[in-house]
């Protein structure tokens, strides 16, 4: 398995309400993300410069420094331009999601969301950019990894695929109609097929099957 698959992505969460922060903390780190977090707008460069992340989450309405100048600050250093940045908020009224978008944020996620949805809004944007850097090389896709997707069960690429949309273990049985156990199960054939470490790889390797599938 090559490197960049094995690589832990890293999350950044900016959220001044505790009990939120510590909830999105939770579900990342469950699922395998290496998550850091801090409760004010004025951390984050530090934060940034100690570390970029491979994505940051943000609250807007946050003392002193808000999130909307937050990702000012970020879009305006060409170090940290490129990072993909969502809003998660409670201002889910039409006329606030469309000022955070066209602020420049990548996404935006209003609150309250469900576990599903958070991984599922994460999953899908990291695996926009991982496309796109991976795309450029798909002739080169080592066969060594090609080989062990072959060597998956139709069922074990149905639960590959879903895991790499962010689905959690129980969105997945209901999809499929099986027993939550039974998902743990296949899971954990996937992790040992593929030598992953956590549910962030095998979503990473639901890219590579993607791409591999796909017509050229």
């Amino acid at each position: 398995m090559s490197k960049r698959l094995e690589v832990m992505q890293s999350i950044l969460i900016v959220e001044d309400d505790a009990s939120s922060r510590f909830y999105m903390e939770q579900v990342l780190i469950l699922e395998g993300f290496d998550v850091r977090s801090c409760s004010s707008g004025e951390s984050v460069l530090d934060l940034l410069r100690e570390r970029k992340p491979d994505l940051i989450l943000c609250d807007i309405m946050m003392p002193v420094m808000d999130g909307y100048t937050v990702l000012n600050t970020i879009k305006s250093d060409p170090a940290f331009v490129g990072i993909p940045f969502i809003f998660v908020s409670a201002r889910d009224e039409l006329p606030d999601v469309r000022k955070g978008m066209l602020e420049g944020a990548d996404d935006y996620l209003p609150k309250p969301f469900s576990p599903s949805e958070l991984l599922a809004t994460i999953t899908n944007r990291l695996q926009r950019i991982e496309m796109h850097r991976v795309q450029k090389s798909k002739d080169i896709i080592p066969i060594e990894n090609q080989k062990l997707l072959h060597q998956l069960t139709p069922r074990e690429r149905e639960v590959l695929t879903m895991v790499g949309k962010g689905l959690t273990t129980k969105a997945i049985a209901t999809q499929l109609g099986i027993r939550v156990n039974t998902v743990d199960v296949y899971r954990s054939s996937l992790l040992k097929k593929l030598n992953a470490e956590n549910a962030a790889a095998l979503a990473r390797w639901a890219i590579t099957a993607e791409l591999i599938s796909s017509p050229p």
